[in-house]
């Protein structure tokens, strides 16, 4: 049973409001174990009606729960808003896992305000320091904006030459561009506001493991939040919660002390060094994959309609499942797939990548909850003195910006390499890493989802490093496997094949290049 202890010690305290959720969540969850046993359905007045009725509801509750059958307290459903909580724990902990639907705030779309920042307990002479540096990078953010702007405009300018860019829209579109790589430079302590809405069931585990890496602190603090904020609701609900397994109990932090030691004698940079050499120069590299997709997506789809191989050879049965021409659900904005018979043979091949995406674009690259990552601790990565981010190649085309750029980065690590040799924790010091910080890990998926992931981000307006590694992937797995990659392009491309139009579906965000038109080798952009 959750007990609320715990005394917030970040500045500002996070902001947690439950805003919807269901009726009578615990006696639902107990109703519906009812009605698996039950010749009709039970409901939640009948599961506590007299006190028989709730002595009854209370054994099942508790030995449903120890016996794992976790599925009843699936059904009810919460929705919070959160406000004041940082990048890092969202990247961390909220979005780490396919359990649950977040509409947040975009850094890419919406300017940061000064203050907007999660400051953890710090000592006077730490928290000088600290403050100092996100100043200072809010300073680098601006001043970038203003540095990328012209070359913005020039590249705007080359994609539509009939737009004036002294109208309202257009302006803000370059504007926006131009902060989307600005961002580069903030701290993963930087604010988002969002709403989250998660089972009952993911409520349960978040409480039990609030406290591993990489924000334990706020993890604890805003998932207590929530508990309390439910058990308003419905105490029934959280009583039988498990209490949080302790940061030094967990699997993660028990391997790391364990090789600690290990990391410390080799050399923090040694597994940076070697991951990079294994990426060839690609932000994504395919390193696995079923040894015969095409051969297994084939008899998938004859499987499915009781053909023969001479009925339906490999080619016209890839073609039937990938080709918009004749898969009239790969055109369909909600994304009927995963609910066609056909379409889910594309469930069998499998891919895996080794990839490096900054901070920024990896947060956006885990929203796709079923193509999933291994995310590393982030302790583990970091290298004391050594300055480790990505360029963006919007910064990289405008040299005054780009020197910049490497100036703000060197003082970041300079500050946090004061804020660790002053004994501050690698947990507080580490909100002060920029967006750019890499983000190297394994991510793998199957067919079916990853061609909803790669059609989507291969799109022009899509953010550009995870547009840069869907390219790099889409084309590695059209040389390995052509008879399947020949169907992997941009979304206006497939809505042509398609036959949908128009066929950019992004209206006045079209990208000013007819992308539909060429082949996924020359597919190329600065903004």
């Amino acid at each position: 049973m959750p007990n609320p202890t715990l005394q917030p010690t970040l500045t500002p305290e996070p902001v947690v409001q439950l805003v919807n959720s269901f009726r009578e969540p615990y006696n639902l969850a107990v109703a519906t174990a009812r009605t698996c046993y039950s010749s009709r359905v039970i409901t939640t007045s009948d599961v506590s009606k007299d006190e028989q009725s709730r002595e009854q509801r209370d054994r099942i509750a508790q030995s449903v729960y120890q016996a794992g059958h976790h599925t009843t307290i699936q059904h009810p459903t919460f929705q919070f808003v959160l406000e004041k909580v940082s990048r890092q724990f969202i990247w961390s902990f909220l979005h780490a896992h396919p359990y649950y639907n977040s509409e947040q705030v975009s850094q890419r779309y919406v300017e940061v305000k000064p203050g907007n920042f999660t400051v953890p307990p710090l000592d006077d002479v730490p928290r000088a320091i600290y403050a100092e540096t996100v100043h200072m990078l809010m300073d680098a953010y601006h001043r970038l904006i203003d540095l990328i702007r012209p070359t913005v405009e020039q590249e705007y300018k080359r994609l539509f030459p009939s737009r004036s860019l002294e109208e309202k829209r257009w302006a803000s579109a370059i504007k926006k561009r131009s902060q989307e790589v600005a961002r580069y430079v903030l701290p993963v302590a930087t604010h988002a506001h969002l709403y989250h809405t998660i089972s009952g069931l993911t409520l349960h585990r978040y409480w039990r493991l609030c406290k591993q890496f990489d924000t334990p602190l706020e993890q604890a603090v805003v998932i207590e939040r929530m508990i309390e904020a439910v058990r308003a609701v419905d105490p029934e609900f959280v009583e039988l919660a498990q209490d949080p397994i302790p940061l030094e109990q967990t699997l993660e932090y028990q391997a790391f002390e364990r090789f600690r030691e290990a990391r410390q004698m080799r050399g923090s940079s040694a597994f940076i060094d070697e991951f990079d050499t294994e990426l060839d120069g690609l932000t994504s590299k395919l390193v696995d994959s079923s040894q015969d997709a095409e051969g297994i997506l084939a008899q998938a789809v004859r499987s499915i309609l009781g053909l023969t191989r001479p009925e339906l050879d490999d080619t016209a049965a890839i073609d039937l499942v990938m080709n918009p021409a004749s898969n009239p659900y790969l055109s369909d904005s909600l994304n009927l797939t995963t609910l066609s018979k056909l379409s889910r043979a594309l469930s069998h091949p499998h891919f895996t990548f080794k990839k490096k995406l900054s901070h920024t674009a990896d947060s956006q690259d885990q929203r796709h909850r079923m193509v999933p990552g291994s995310r590393p601790i982030l302790s583990a990565h970091f290298v004391n003195g050594r300055p480790d981010y990505i360029v963006p190649p919007l910064i990289r085309a405008c040299p005054e910006a780009e020197s910049f750029y490497r100036e703000t980065m060197a003082r970041i690590w300079i500050a946090v390499d004061k804020l660790l040799n002053s004994g501050v924790s690698e947990e507080f010091a580490l909100y002060l890493l920029p967006n750019a910080f890499p983000i190297r890990f394994e991510e793998s998926g199957d067919l079916l989802n990853l061609h909803h992931k790669w059609v989507h981000r291969l799109c022009y307006t899509a953010q550009e490093e995870i547009w840069s590694a869907c390219r790099d992937e889409t084309l590695q797995v059209s040389q390995r496997f052509p008879r399947i990659g020949q169907y992997i392009k941009a979304p206006c491309w497939v809505r042509a094949q398609g036959g949908v139009k128009p066929h950019c579906p992004e209206g006045d965000r079209f990208c000013g290049v007819p992308v539909w038109k060429l082949p996924l080798e020359s597919y190329a952009r600065l903004i």
